[in-house]
């Protein structure tokens, strides 16, 4: 009897392996054009277009609490990129990661990846906010997770964990330049962010 559950044991750590294999791992700043957005420390290269009281940086992390606001970062807009985060958000809140945004003041105009686990929004983390729409709950709350966004053209992709959830072509071309930028969405909110990770991708012909 002891043998067989050495095997279970076994059979599950083998399990939770390839399970990992399979999350992405993450990118290093200064190898293959990646570029860290966040020093860890300091808001430096990020300006919020409200209330900016509403974000600090707390161990280590950018978080957003408070009324709506949007935190962008100024170094560098988004034309052909990928843009990847690790995301941790309250039960009932909600944010999201915008890319190719206009700077502006209300919700910006741009693209939006959802961040959304158990909000009364039914749009749910790894949303493409409008165009494509998860229903399903892919991340619990209070945890990390990461999310990834490749704009390359008019194809956007969209990965939880590793996972392509979207894949989306935009023939109206909706969006092809502007920045990226952090949503703090409603005073039940709050959102940590961390190793958040920029990459420009060539331009299309």
């Amino acid at each position: 009897m002891k043998g067989k559950w050495i095997l279970v044991v076994l059979c599950t750590v083998a399990m939770l392996a390839v399970a990992a294999d399979k999350v992405e791992k993450a990118p290093v700043a200064g190898k293959d054009g990646w570029v860290s957005m966040f020093d860890g420390k300091t808001l430096n290269g990020w300006k919020a277009n409200e209330r900016p009281e509403n974000w600090n940086v707390e161990d280590g992390t950018i978080t957003g609490k408070g009324e709506r606001s949007h935190l962008f970062w100024m170094t560098e807009q988004c034309g052909n990129c990928e843009f990847r985060a690790e995301a941790k958000l309250n039960h009932g809140g909600n944010s999201g990661m915008y890319f190719r945004a206009k700077f502006m003041n209300a919700w910006p105009e741009g693209y939006e990846a959802q961040v959304n686990n158990s909000h009364k929004d039914p749009k749910r983390t790894g949303s493409l906010y409008n165009f494509v729409n998860v229903f399903e709950q892919l991340v619990p709350d209070d945890t990390w997770w990461t999310q990834h966004i490749i704009a390359d053209g008019n194809h956007i992709i969209i990965k939880v964990n590793g996972k392509a959830v979207v894949d989306y072509i935009d023939e109206k071309k909706s969006y092809m330049s502007g920045h990226l930028a952090l949503q703090q969405h409603d005073p039940g909110s709050k959102v940590a962010y961390r190793n958040l990770m920029y990459r420009k991708l060539p331009a299309k012909n």
